[in-house]
């Protein structure tokens, strides 16, 4: 299933290159925003939706009895409650089907300027797009490979993820070009952006906004469940962290809240980077990002060090939910400079391969935040995050804001 989603992740890559064909540059923003907030409006979709259809019989079947309170004091589920787990898959048909039919029917792919090869007929389009996938099953399921230990089928060498995965990515990217006939000549127009700096530099700040939305979209619910869960208290002199806790807030009551407010807010930073220019809101905003990381980073140490964390819980829902606003407005913003700095061959390409790539902070934030949790210390992953993003300003000015940038406020 994780595998086959990312086929989904691919075509929001793709669904992001070819928008940018229909819309004029001065509404690049606010075009390319809306498309992608739209698009991972999906993530809040499926954290209100699937809690929500798993409480009734809207598709037969036989419930699940609950068979301990789950949750805390805020949202608490009874022991004895009937749930409907399955019906966690069957909405998700119910909601796919007619989108097939209507992606069928409705769409079609962009030829000009060398944006697609001759695909042919549509068994033999699903053909090659087959081909291609299965390069990147290949490569993605090497990587998780050297990444396991011996005891769960991996290689044993657990190599390092910051390693692993630069490597997936080049690998994938090698073994594509060795595709011959005319999805090497569409690739080898494609490629021409890599010899392209501000491509480089559009991939790191757009992995500071997107990355983190996405990344932050699956750590918000574990931060809130492990850090205000539970009581951390000192037992025989040693701290521990496995109490729980009574008057903690639900994680399912609030973790939909972040991505709601990322997604929607989107096409607004678009729109605003339209009138302002993309590259000066983007520094705005990966100011407020330093700074709201720095102060979740500080009421999450309070709650972990605390017997009662729920007290620090609004300043870190609040100060979270500043960050998610910040990754809205500056992925909006960071649409606008991509499109105002590529010509129209390029724009695409770029805006597929940095929403590729930025799609790994989904794995990234939560595998940090797990590691500094397991460590006692979760907001070092805060910190580290901040720092990324103090080095996103620094190249965000240096390339489109200095006064003899390469480009000025794109």
């Amino acid at each position: 299933m994780a595998l086959l989603s990312g086929f989904g992740g691919g075509n929001f890559a793709s669904s992001m290159s070819n928008i940018s064909f229909f819309f004029p540059k001065r509404m690049a923003g606010y075009s390319l925003g809306m498309n992608a907030g739209l698009g991972n409006f999906g993530v809040t979709t499926m954290q209100i939706l699937v809690p929500l259809v798993m409480t009734a019989a809207i598709f037969g079947g036989t419930p699940m009895v609950l068979q301990a309170t789950s949750g805390t004091l805020i949202g608490k589920i009874p022991a004895g409650t009937e749930t409907y787990l399955h019906n966690a898959g069957y909405i998700w048909v119910v909601i796919l089907v007619p989108i097939v039919i209507a992606a069928w029917f409705g769409m079609n792919n962009i030829t000009a300027d060398h944006v697609s090869p001759n695909i042919g007929s549509p068994l033999g389009a699903f053909a090659k797009i087959s081909g291609m996938l299965a390069i990147g099953f290949a490569t993605s399921i090497g990587g998780l490979w050297l990444m396991l230990p011996a005891d769960v089928g991996g290689s044993g060498l657990m190599l390092s993820k910051w390693i692993v995965l630069p490597v997936v990515i080049a690998a994938t990217v090698f073994a594509l070009k060795l595709i011959p006939g005319s999805i090497r000549n569409s690739l080898n127009h494609q490629y021409k952006i890599f010899n392209n700096k501000h491509t480089w530099a559009m991939t790191i700040i757009y992995t500071m906004t997107f990355g983190s939305f996405i990344g932050y979209a699956a750590a918000f619910g574990l931060a809130i469940k492990v850090i205000f869960g539970f009581q951390h208290i000192m037992v025989d002199g040693v701290m521990t962290h496995t109490t729980p806790n009574p008057a903690g807030p639900s994680a399912l009551m609030f973790a939909w809240t972040g991505p709601f407010i990322g997604a929607l807010i989107r096409p607004v930073g678009g729109m605003i980077a339209d009138k302002m220019g993309g590259a000066k809101v983007t520094q705005i905003i990966s100011v407020i990002m330093v700074a709201a990381a720095l102060g979740v980073a500080y009421f999450m140490k309070q709650a972990y060090a605390s017997a009662t964390p729920q007290d620090y819980f609004v300043p870190f829902l609040i100060l979270f939910l500043i960050l998610f606003a910040a990754t809205g407005i500056g992925n909006g913003s960071t649409f606008r400079t991509i499109a105002m700095v590529f010509d129209k061959e390029q724009a695409g390409p770029v805006l597929g391969w940095t929403s590729a790539v930025a799609a790994y902070g989904a794995y990234i934030i939560p595998k940090v935040f797990g590691e500094q949790i397991k460590a006692t210390t979760p907001e070092y992953a805060l910190y580290g995050f901040a720092a990324f993003y103090a080095l996103c300003i620094a190249i965000n000015w240096w390339f489109y804001l200095r006064k003899d940038a390469y480009v000025k406020n794109p």
